[in-house]
């Protein structure tokens, strides 16, 4: 699995530049989304990132020796059994609920904190009626305000519009802080979402960051298979587990060490799974720039691959399989697997080496 960080920075750049006015940050949570975060963070900050995110404070204090001098937030905020890791790694919890603001406020002596108000995600943060409250109270002021889109990747959305109505009412509550809304999708819904600091995630990795004509970024992950036999078969025999999928033809399949182990998801069989019904063409590998198709059920540790059409000789045991990267896009290998490419990167498994280039 090679993940390129030259791509990653130049898609951080093609996002700042979208960000317009606004500072660009980025999301690292996830080992920065599957790719290794100590060596994507690291490289972004290079680029002039200044502002991360990660979702506990285990993933904040292993980059804060990386980031000496970088904000970095904790999506999750902070709990009693948290406090002492947030305040001695220099994080910045994210307020959550009012319960976390009262521990927060009462304990960390002035310490910053970000505030995050729920404007229709229903998921975390407090409501517009408990925001207010708080501005009125005698805490702390945050040093950032955020929420989170619950549709960016649906342009035409109408809770969009009302989200960004709602956030931008809150401003004048805390005059003091930085306001924050806009992720991948949402930097591409203009202006009135930028406010003062944007937080992509799935565009700097490399995935579509929602439909329509959106910014194409680079590929960054290219992840790929070893064959560990290529095997001649007849018409008419059967293919892996259920006996799923019926040769047609004689074949060539490459079988390769890969599975749903490796996060190469068992959805993205070429047949016997449920989605095929819905779905009807299955995964794709791709050798030597053409796409050769997965048969049958993929499993644990192995996957087949059609590659009958290569020409005879060329695949061969101890050759390469590419699963995603410049052939088959990761966008592609998401939807053979019926899932979006957040879950496809983050899944990646241990057993991939991973090779960081610059």
């Amino acid at each position: 699995m090679a993940v390129d960080l030259g791509a990653l920075a130049e898609n951080w750049r093609t996002m700042r530049k979208l960000s317009g006015n606004a500072r660009c940050g980025a999301a690292v949570k996830a080992d920065a989304y599957g790719t290794g975060a100590g060596h994507a963070a690291p490289r972004l900050a290079r680029e002039g990132c200044r502002d991360f995110f990660v979702a506990d404070a285990n993933e904040g204090a292993r980059l804060r020796p990386l980031l000496p001098d970088a904000k970095i937030h904790v999506l999750n905020g902070v709990f009693e059994g948290s406090f002492a890791h947030t305040l001695a790694h220099d994080l910045i919890p994210v307020i959550n609920s009012p319960e976390q603001a009262a521990f927060w406020c009462g304990n960390a002596d002035g310490r910053p904190y970000a505030l995050h108000i729920d404007t229709g995600m229903n998921r975390l943060g407090l409501t517009p009626e408990q925001a207010v409250r708080h501005s009125e109270s005698s805490a702390a002021a945050p040093c950032l305000v955020m929420s989170h889109f619950a549709c960016a990747d649906e342009p035409a959305h109408p809770l969009n519009a009302r989200q960004m109505q709602m956030f931008s009412g809150l401003r004048d509550c805390f005059p003091a802080a930085e306001m924050s809304l806009a992720n991948s999708a949402g930097i591409h819904l203009g202006p009135g979402a930028h406010h003062d600091l944007t937080r992509p995630g799935i565009a700097l990795y490399g995935g579509e960051a929602g439909t329509g004509a959106l910014t194409p970024m680079r590929p960054v992950v290219m992840a790929e298979a070893r064959i560990l036999m290529v095997r001649q078969a007849k018409a008419g025999e059967t293919v892996s587990y259920g006996a799923a999928h019926t040769l047609a033809r004689d074949s060539r399949i490459a079988v390769c060490g890969v599975g749903y182990a490796d996060g190469f998801h068992r959805s993205a069989s070429g047949a016997g799974v449920p989605l095929r019904s819905a779905v009807a063409q299955g995964a794709f590998g791709a050798f030597d720039g053409s796409r050769v198709p997965v048969i049958g059920k993929i499993t644990m540790d192995l996957t087949m691959f059609d590659v009958t059409d290569m020409p005879e000789g060329a695949v061969n045991a101890g050759d390469w399989i590419e699963l995603m990267g410049p052939t088959i896009t990761l966008q592609d290998a998401a939807t053979a697997a019926g899932t979006v490419s957040y879950e496809l990167l983050t899944s990646l498994g241990s057993r991939y080496t991973r090779k960081h280039r610059d």
